[in-house]
């Protein structure tokens, strides 16, 4: 094999839903502007399911939420990465690593990919993940994803995973754009393939909490998860103000026991939260250049967040927008971090 030659599905990339068919072996740059992969950090973290955590530099969304902003914004913000990996040096890494004293200590089982979105890297993790097999036939794989893959893409992650985190953001479709950028719908049909498909591949569906923005989508979130499989594990992350949305209001306990209990009125059985509550913060109120919108109140809410950090395009649609190239939300440097 040639070296880089796992990487040919770069040259007219198609492994999201953006399909932006451009050359990133070339230099040519998509929605994502990411070109070769590049691995942002790496270490053995806690957090379910308790793993060795590899970062992906960059997204195909621009979440307006993001608590990893400094690697998912990447290349335009300017924060340092680790840079490319050779796959079989960084599947070294990973199971030396698993194998540790620490590893046992927090009872880490597994590679977990994360970001960023993996997705826009999936044949540089296919390939860390063969060379990780040969080492250890019996390692586990976790990918981390927002969803916005290509039904091809899906199947491919399904191929080579143990276990999956899903993230739901928004059902409706414009709130959805105005939190993230792009569509709830190939997020949905994809979380509905593995609901239906692959439902033991799935170690939950999360849900990220944000006061007066996406608190109505509860409810349709879960009846839509519910009408899948009523035992489909769903956790809520109460939000802490983070990138575009820094001032804004932290979930508090009151309203995540509330999500708990909405979930279980739509027949969802293993539902719970977690998180870091009541942290201060403000609603923005809805910019003029906004409020004629055709959109829900929340949407409007969420965009002028948007517009406030540099987005240009309302409501937001970064497939569209004709400076998703400059894009200003990218480069935007909040000035607290929860």
């Amino acid at each position: 094999m040639k070296p880089m030659d796992y990487l040919k599905d770069l040259a007219t990339c198609e492994l999201c839903e953006h399909r932006c068919k451009v050359n990133r072996l070339a230099d040519e740059t998509g929605i994502c502007r990411v070109t070769i992969p590049i691995v942002a950090s790496a270490a053995l973290h806690p957090a379910p399911p308790a793993s060795y955590t590899v970062f992906m530099a960059g997204c195909n969304f621009k979440c307006l939420h993001c608590q990893n902003w400094t690697i998912s914004q990447y290349p335009d913000n300017g924060f340092r990465q680790r840079g490319y990996e050779d796959p079989y040096t960084l599947a070294v890494e990973c199971i030396d690593h698993l194998n540790s004293a620490s590893a046992g200590r927090v009872q880490a089982d597994r590679i977990f990919f994360s970001g960023g979105e993996p997705t826009i890297h999936l044949p540089y993790i296919e390939q860390v993940v063969a060379e990780a097999v040969k080492i250890n036939p019996a390692v586990k794989i976790n990918f981390d994803t927002n969803g916005y893959m290509t039904h091809e893409s899906l199947l491919r992650v399904l191929a080579f995973t143990t276990s999956i985190t899903y993230d739901l953001k928004a059902y409706d479709d414009k709130l959805h754009f105005a939190l993230t950028g792009v569509s709830s719908r190939p997020v949905l049909r994809n979380a509905g393939y593995i609901g239906n498909h692959a439902k033991n591949k799935l170690w939950e569906y999360r849900i990220v909490v944000i006061p007066k923005i996406n608190e109505d989508e509860i409810k349709p979130l879960c009846k839509f998860i519910a009408q899948i499989d009523s035992s489909l594990p769903v956790c809520f992350l109460a939000f802490r103000p983070n990138f575009a949305l820094e001032n804004h209001i932290g979930a508090d306990r009151a309203l995540m026991n509330q999500c708990v209990e909405i979930a279980r009125g739509t027949g969802l059985k293993n539902v719970y939260w977690s998180g870091y509550t009541g942290i201060a913060g403000t609603v923005a109120q809805v910019a003029d250049a906004i409020s004629k919108k055709n959109a829900p109140e929340s949407a409007k809410i969420a965009s002028t967040y948007a517009y406030l950090a540099g987005c240009q395009t309302h409501i937001r649609n970064c497939l569209t927008c004709n400076t998703n190239q400059a894009c200003g939300l990218k480069q935007y440097i909040p000035f607290r971090v929860c």
